[in-house]
């Protein structure tokens, strides 16, 4: 008989402790968490920001580590755009070098670059993305692409090089989230 009122006892003791564990409410806090909420955490939060040596580069990865590509990616940290670019697609991204941002009218990337310009400037890189992950050689079967921004992009053929939106494609890159067409040129959204 002490042998059941002891196995009862013990039964009972352990499912009073998880009862009283699983009753904390997660909105009392503790000082810890009084001292971490008064912590103020930056714009840089979701998986754009996921440090990870491991994996395959992604879009942005590759993008952040071209010595070509500064200023395309000075653009999308400033339109906030990290986080679309690590997406897991499949996402085709025309990427103009920092020659082709050099090519526009003096003084329009620093304009581009100011907070009051954000939307505008996001709109112009969303012009540059579309979903799906062809290559060159697929590409040259299109005549338009739907863009990011819900606009179309003409694609021509002139021999073996491919233009979209006047921009030529002149090297592509693979990545694990689609592909990345390095372009000569920024295309730039027609005016509404």
């Amino acid at each position: 008989m002490k042998t059941i009122n002891q196995s009862v006892f013990w039964s009972v003791f352990l499912m009073g402790l998880m009862i009283i564990g699983c009753k904390t409410d997660p909105r009392e806090s503790s000082a810890s968490d009084d001292i971490s909420s008064g912590i103020e955490t930056g714009k840089e939060q979701g998986q754009a920001f996921i440090e990870d040596n491991a994996s395959d580069p992604n879009i942005l990865n590759i993008a952040v580590k071209s010595p070509d590509h500064t200023t395309l990616v000075a653009a999308v940290q400033a339109a906030d755009l990290e986080n679309a670019l690590v997406n897991a697609g499949p996402l085709m991204v025309f990427a103009p070098t920092n020659e082709a941002f050099d090519a526009l009218p003096a003084g329009t990337v620093e304009d581009l670059l100011k907070p009051e310009n954000k939307d505008a400037l996001a709109n112009i890189l969303k012009f540059h993305v579309t979903p799906g992950n062809y290559n060159k050689e697929f590409l040259k079967k299109f005549k338009k692409l739907g863009q990011a921004n819900d606009q179309n992009v003409p694609v021509e053929v002139n021999g073996e090089d491919v233009y979209v939106g006047g921009a030529k494609i002149i090297a592509s890159i693979p990545a694990t989230n689609g592909i990345i067409h390095v372009v000569d040129k920024v295309m730039l959204p027609p005016q509404e």
